[in-house]
């Protein structure tokens, strides 16, 4: 709270050039002894911030404080006001954005926005994004509702601990109570959720490769150069190999399930799996089912 007080103090000085500790003291809200206080700590801490005694004194900061001051070239400033305009793009009510803008003296260009919502969808999703960011950083437990990758629907209470962008979606890193481990929930999956006033002990959330493979599996696929588009959106070029003829060759490690399965049916007979043989399997299987069901 002090820090805020001084940065409030210190933004004040520098708009107005000058500012009586009674005006101040109304301003935040505080006792003028208080002020005082903060103006010993904003000079202990290296800010050239004297007082004027008389009818016309007050505080003031030393003539030419930002321009000797500031160490920062134009394209720091500048790099300092796109972090922190790419984290209010994610929802974090930054004012500081705005008062750094004007002690820069330079616009923070809006170059960058994030909606979570999709094309053909109101933007609920947003919400969720604000709701688990709020219950992260205040500690508190979320009672979700979950579809699964095999469909299956769940009520979890779950420990947010952060949230994560991979792969084109958004995930949240939890510790799931009724698991008693770690999990990751889809954003996109979570149907409801509410905000509980239990709280929690933050905890580190494992990242350990060792764990990602070994719940994932080695496959190889091969799709025509015409779905190219559709090949790019899902895999890293990494993982893609050109052949002479121009199909592509994908070859990565993915969880072995109901949504690969959906995610390869899409294509229709425009994929060829390679490895492993027991997924071709599966798909015949799945796409057998599909013909039956279709024709009555």
């Amino acid at each position: 709270m002090q820090e805020s007080r001084l940065f409030q103090i210190l933004y004040h000085l520098l708009q107005h050039g000058q500012a009586t500790a009674p005006q101040l003291a109304r301003k935040l809200e505080v006792s003028v002894r208080t002020i005082y206080r903060d103006i010993d700590a904003l000079s202990g801490a290296g800010i050239p911030v004297y007082t004027e005694a008389g009818r016309n004194g007050g505080i003031y900061l030393m003539e030419g404080f930002v321009l000797d001051r500031t160490l920062l070239s134009r394209q720091e400033k500048q790099e300092i006001l796109s972090a922190l305009q790419s984290l209010a793009a994610v929802g974090h009510d930054l004012g500081i954005l705005e008062k750094l803008t004007g002690l820069f003296g330079i616009s923070s260009e809006n170059w960058f926005e994030v909606d979570f919502s999709r094309w053909w969808e109101p933007k609920r999703q947003n919400d969720t994004f604000t709701l688990l960011k709020s219950a992260i950083l205040r500690c508190k437990c979320v009672r979700i509702s979950y579809a699964n990758s095999c469909g299956a629907l769940s009520e979890r209470t779950v420990h947010p601990l952060k949230l994560a962008y991979r792969s084109a979606a958004w995930y949240l890193k939890a510790y799931c109570t009724r698991k008693q481990d770690y999990r990751i929930f889809k954003l996109n999956r979570i149907l409801d959720l509410e905000v509980l006033e239990e709280g929690f002990v933050p905890q580190p959330f494992p990242e350990s490769e060792e764990t990602s493979k070994a719940v994932c599996t080695h496959f190889k696929f091969r799709f025509p150069k015409e779905l190219a588009y559709r090949v790019y959106d899902e895999f890293d070029r990494d993982y893609v190999t050109q052949e002479e003829n121009g199909d592509l060759l994908v070859s990565a490690y993915m969880p072995a399930d109901a949504w690969l399965t959906g995610f390869l049916l899409s294509f229709g007979d425009q994929v060829d799996v390679i490895e492993p043989a027991y997924l071709k399997d599966i798909l015949a299987e799945q796409g057998k089912l599909i013909y039956e069901k279709s024709k009555t």
